[in-house]
């Protein structure tokens, strides 16, 4: 039986193929992945994205400045940038905007 089974003696070193790490650390850093973005989704609370039900408002700001609102009804997404334009016409008061200390803006509807 021992002529089948060749053991290395001490002296001769073990053959590594350097590149198996490479693959391990691919898997891993997937896993990173996944679960970095289950994170960002929780602690966000922007499960709400991915509920082709649910209704969602998002206001973006830039670096520049400029705002630009995010609408989601159900699976549609519709993007309206702001220009600070202002505008006349005939219309009626839907409400009062506070903005909060903390940046936060409350829409409180007549």
């Amino acid at each position: 039986m021992a002529r089948f089974l060749h053991l290395p003696s001490p002296d001769e070193g073990i053959d590594e193929d350097p590149l198996v790490g490479v693959a391990n650390l691919f898997d891993v850093s997937v896993v990173f992945i996944v679960g970095l973005m289950i994170t960002l989704f929780s602690v966000y609370r922007m499960g709400d994205l991915m509920d082709p039900n649910s209704e969602v408002t998002l206001v973006k700001t830039d670096a520049d400045g400029l705002r630009e609102i995010i609408v989601k009804e159900g699976t549609e997404i519709t993007a309206y940038e702001l220009t600070g334009e202002t505008m006349e016409g005939d219309g009626e008061r839907l409400g009062t905007a506070y903005r909060m200390a903390n940046g936060q803006i409350i829409y409180v509807p007549d």
